[in-house]
Parts: structure tokens; sequence; C-alpha cells
């Protein structure tokens, strides 16, 4: 009881002093902290850690990859010796390995074209012997990144291939866009396909095996796919190997047209269309999920038996409910643990129990603000008040949490809001949120140990994701709800009886089918043709476009105050942006504005409705362009930044505005 007084304390004193949606962010992974602890484990200065896998060995040392090449052994990284853990180089030379296991005394890692194994001959410390277990052909695509491989109980490894780039995804060389089983011999068998960018896969504690995916074309939003051999997981650029004698598919690419509709309803008719588990709506939940890992223990809290997934954009760990409904797996994602100092790339079970988290950043923006790091979770041996669970029933769900709540709080249906939405299945970069309806909670019912609500739910859509948020609920003990947010994913609606409209208090909305224009609230700062009274056209055309590293190509121009500007933004990037020019000073606060617009992102295109924001484009598929119009407004230094979320950590640029005056000169 003491404890929760104090974490109630906390909770007010940081809300007395902070309201804003930014600063209620900070106050959540504040209070994160006090029940799973985040600690740096130090880096030499002179070593480079960008993180790309990690695996400890039977000496509980650590084993990292990095990016550029190299395979470092970590000696004590639970800090049990000193401050400083030994940092030595097992090996070096590699082709970009983002992903390491390790089994019967070997390091596996794949590079770029290669599953390779590392063995230590002479025990000096170092790998001396590298055995090609297994090579694929590689078009020399940068986005040809490959992953691997996860050790299966039986002892064959899974490998992923990246699509290449070229505007869309595309598989140039054989199997990009495939699971691929290898065993030890390098004998290998086509597993599944229809992936797009699979940096993260693993088991659950059933032994399944699920992918995570980033939003991209054909890929809506991010999230987790059950697959079995055979599957097809939606994006049809790999389709062009199943013509090969081993694929274990038929399915051909020139059955989809480039906008599908609904990836559920096309799954009817699809008997190797599996679709996704659990969706993490983009930007809400996470912008590129990497890493899945089974909690498969007690002793990291009350979650055991659930899937960690990371967040390499948001530097943030969530978490993933499962159940079968129908023999299919769905379930819901919560959110865990935010406030990494970098992207959250891998993670580890240490012997301990805690969790380690190898990060990177470089090219791939973050939230988190450093380049690369090494951090460590650990539960404070105290439940946080939390939902751990929700599960489908034919009226709606039963949610689930972690401490007796409130009876009285809990039993209010209107502590309770909940949203149905969907994506696009096509064939353009990501998509906007559609379908959206509320969906009215009637009734609200708590079981007698007060851990358990049932809500009864109008208006549920079978292959939709279902929004809960909970307002002001308590435990019994009156600590607040520390995550009021989830996300189900309603593949399959459990057959029994249904909602008793009796009990209905609200009517039902009407579906919006409207698709958003993804460009702001305010056409007045998205001004696309040149104005009539520009009669002797623009006084200066202004060309941005974008490079490697989520950076503008151009750093900063210079126009004169009054001066009439056409500026033509060129996204010739595998991903969304968008260029919003804003007032001096304000580049950051708008940015994190644009990130915690929820479910309404998509719809304004990351935009907020700001007085800061002066001028804006929409937000802008790969390899698109878009020209805006606009008057030069007084001297001064204005930030022009992309506000896709995570992007104005680091893409941005300034338009200089002289004075009339000084120009003359």
């Amino acid at each position: 009881m003491v404890t929760n007084l104090k974490h109630q304390h906390l909770y007010f004193l940081l809300l007395l002093f902070c309201f804003s949606p930014l600063c209620a962010q900070e106050d959540v992974t504040a209070l994160e902290n006090q029940y799973y602890r985040l600690s740096d484990i130090p880096i030499p200065e002179d070593i480079v850690l960008e993180v790309g896998g990690m695996a400890f060995t039977e000496d509980d040392q650590l084993g990292i990859a990095t990016r550029r090449g190299e395979i470092w052994i970590v000696d004590d990284p639970y800090l049990k010796k000193s401050r400083q853990p030994a940092f030595k180089r097992f090996a070096a030379g590699l082709h970009e390995p983002l992903w390491l296991t390790y089994h019967q005394g070997a390091f596996y890692t794949t590079q770029r074209a290669e599953l390779t194994k590392i063995t230590d001959t002479n025990q000096d410390g170092k790998g001396d012997l590298f055995q090609t277990i297994y090579s694929w052909p590689l078009s020399g695509n940068y986005h040809e990144y490959s992953y691997g491989p996860l050790m299966l109980p039986d002892g064959d490894m899974l490998v992923t291939l990246n699509l290449a780039w070229i505007g869309e995804g595309a598989s140039l060389s054989k199997w990009r866009g495939w699971m691929l089983k290898i065993n030890e011999k390098g004998e290998m068998k086509p597993y599944a396909t229809g992936l797009r960018s699979p940096a993260g896969f693993g088991l659950n504690a059933e032994g399944d095996i699920f992918y995570a995916e980033n939003q991209g074309d054909w890929i809506g939003s991010g999230r987790i796919t059950q697959l079995d051999e055979g599957d097809f997981a939606g994006n049809p650029s790999g389709l062009i190997w199943t013509n090969e004698p081993n694929s274990p598919l038929q399915l051909k690419r020139k059955i989809f047209p480039d906008s599908v509709g609904l990836m559920h309803e096309f799954a009817k008719n699809i008997s190797s269309l599996k679709v996704p588990t659990v969706w993490f709506p983009h930007t809400v939940m996470g912008i590129s999920t990497s890493e899945i890992l089974s909690i498969d223990t007690d002793a990291f809290g009350p979650f055991q038996g659930q899937l960690l997934v990371g967040d390499q954009g948001h530097s943030k760990i969530m978490r993933v409910f499962l159940e079968k409904v129908n023999d299919e797996y769905q379930g819901a994602c919560f959110p865990f643990r935010e406030g990494f100092s970098s992207g959250v790339l891998r993670m580890a079970w240490g012997s301990d129990h805690s969790l380690f988290v190898g990060m990177t950043s470089r090219g791939w923006s973050s939230t988190g603000p450093d380049m690369y790091g090494l951090q460590r979770v650990q539960w404070s041996g105290q439940t946080p008040f939390d939902m751990k669970a929700i599960r489908a029933l034919s009226n709606g769900f039963e949610v689930e949490f972690t401490q007796p709540v409130d009876r009285e709080q809990a039993s209010n249906s209107q502590a309770y809001q909940m949203t149905g939405f969907t994506y696009i299945y096509h064939r353009t970069y990501g998509s906007p949120i559609i379908n959206q309806q509320s969906c009215p909670v009637v009734k609200a019912e708590v079981s007698e140990d007060g851990r358990k609500v049932r809500l009864y739910v109008d208006g549920l859509r079978a292959g939709y994701i279902h929004e809960l948020k909970v307002n002001d609920l308590h435990s019994q003990n009156g600590v607040p709800l520390l995550h009021p947010s989830a996300y189900y994913t309603l593949n399959n609606i459990p057959e029994g009886e249904g909602l008793d409209h009796s009990m209905m208090v609200a009517q039902q909305p009407a579906a919006t089918e409207n698709v958003a224009r993804s460009c702001g609230s305010d056409p007045s700062k998205n001004i696309t043709e040149m104005p009539e009274d520009w009669t002797d056209g623009p006084d200066v055309v202004i060309n941005i476009g974008t490079k490697p590293g989520l950076k503008f190509d151009l750093e900063q121009f210079e126009v004169t105050e009054g001066s009439k500007v056409q500026l033509v933004f060129n996204n010739s990037d595998d991903m969304l942006h968008n260029l919003l020019v804003v007032n001096p000073g304000t580049a950051e606060e708008v940015g994190k504005t644009a990130m915690g617009l929820g479910l309404e992102g998509t719809q304004l295109g990351y935009i907020p409705d700001s007085e800061d924001v002066l001028y804006h484009t929409c937000l802008l598929q790969p390899e698109s362009s878009q020209d805006i119009y606009f008057v030069a407004p007084k001297a001064g230094d204005y930030t022009y930044v992309c506000t896709f979320p995570g992007h104005y950590i680091s893409m941005q640029g300034t338009m200089k505005v002289i004075s009339r005056s000084t120009a003359a000169r």
C-alpha cells in the first residue's frame, strides 16, 4: 500500500507541472521507469557499436554484431565486477551483419549475401574459422538487407531477405522477399514469401513463427504475422520465384491489381494469403517494428507468455497478447517501455532475466537522440497497474488488468471509448486510416475478483483494428492506469450470442469511407497552383530533394522578404516525407506535435494545425514531387522540416529571408 501511494503521489506531482502532450509522454516514461528500470551499458569511446545483432554465449558473455562488420564480445555486461565492462573484438570484415545467434560454441550471422558460421578454434577469443553455410545472389541494390539466423528447436535456421528498392519494393535477385529455412549442411528450403522489410522474427511460447513488417508498398502499417510453410504475407514482389521447383506455393503476381481494397476480404479467396496477426497503428504505436522476443518467465513481471516487439524509429518496446480464435492467431498490442537512447533493433535475455537492448540510428532516424547504444531493462519487482490482456468475445471484449480495478469507475461504460478502423491493401506506400467508426461500449461488467472487465460493444467488424481508450481508471488502491490505450486486431469474431440491443445507450455512427487528403487542415498553407496575379511568374524557384540518412539535399537557401517563391519538393527517397516551413525556433515543437496526432496523423499528413506552420507540401509518396507557392515572410531564419514521425530530428534546413534593404546592397 505504501508503494502504491508513493507512485500515486509521483503521478500527480508530474501532472501538476506538465500539461502538454509532449510532457505527458515524458511523464509516462518516468512512471515506466518505476517498474522497468532502464540503464546504460558503457561503451568505450573508440568503439562505434551500431548494433545489428546480439546473442549470449554459454559463458554468459554478450556477443554483439555491428552494422560496420564487426563482432564484439562483452565480458560482464551485468556490471557485477566493474562499472566498465570489457569489450574484445571477435571478428571484423563482415558485410553489414544484422543478426547474431550463438549455438554450440559458434556464432552464426547473416551477411548481405550469405549465412556464415564463425568459430574460435584455438580458443584465443578471436574467430579464426569462417564457414559459408549458404549463400544467395545480390543485385547490388542498397536495400537488400539480410537477417538471421533464428535457430529453431530442431537445429534448422530461418533467414529473411529484404526486397530491393527501385521506387517500390522489388525482388531483383533470387528469393528476395522470402523467408528461407536452412540446415547446418547448407540445404535450403524456401519457407514463405510476401515479405518486404522483415527485420524481426521470432517464436512465441508455443514455438510458432512470427515476423515483423514495416510500413511500405502494400503494407499500410507496421504489423506482426504468424507464418507457416507456404504462407504469403502480403507483398507480391517475391512471387516471381514461385515458378521455382522448390517453391512451397504457386501464387502469381499477376492476380494483384494495384489497389486491392481490404486485405481481410481479399484473403477469403486466396488460401495462402496470411492476414496480419496484430497491427501496430502507424505513429500511434510505432513506425518501424524490429525484434520479436517471447517473455518465457514470470521473473520479468506479470506478462509471461506474451511477446515484446521493438520499434526502431520510436525508440521503444511494445507488448503483444495473443489468442487463437477459429484456430487463427489474433490479439492486442500495448505500449510497454519508451525512452531508449537510440533506435531499438535487437533484444536479448540475460541469465538474470533482465533484457538487453541493442540500438542503431544511422540512416534510420529515431526519436532516441544517440547514433547507437546498449541498454538494459530490469523489472523492479513491482507490478504496474496496466491492461494485461484483451480477449475477443462474440459481443465485445474481456479486458484483464494486472491489479483489481476500482469497481465503480470500471463498471461505468462511459469510461471506455472504442474505435474501429483499417487500412487499404494497395501498391502505394503506406495507407491512411479508412472506414473509421465509433464502436459504442454499452455495458461494462466487473468480475468478482476485480481483475477483469467485460465490455459489451456495438459495431464490431471482423478484419478491423479496434482501438480501446480507457478514461480515468484507477486500481482498487487508487493507482492510475499506466497505459490507457490498446489496439486489438479482430480477424475473427468468436461464435456466441450477439449484442442485446436493448442495452444500447447510443446510436452507431455510419462508417466513414472517405480517404483523407493527407495534407493538413488549412488549404491556404498548401497552394499548389501559381496565383493568377503572379503575371510575371515567381521571383525565385527553389528545388529541394532528399538524400540518404533522412536529410534534405539542400541545407539552406536565401530569399528576399516579400518575394514570390515557387518551392519544388522532390521526394526521391524510399519512404514518405513532407516539407513544412515553420516559424524560427519552432521545428522541434511542431515535429513533436505531429508525433502526437494519433489516428488523425495519416489523415492530416502529419501536418499539425499550428500557427507556427506557415507553408507546407502534402505528405508525398516515394518518387513523387509537389510544387508550392508562397510569398516570403519578414526577414529571419525559418526552418523547413519533415514532420513524418521521427524525421524532424534530422531532416531540417534553413530558409534565410533577408530584408529588401540588405538585398539592395
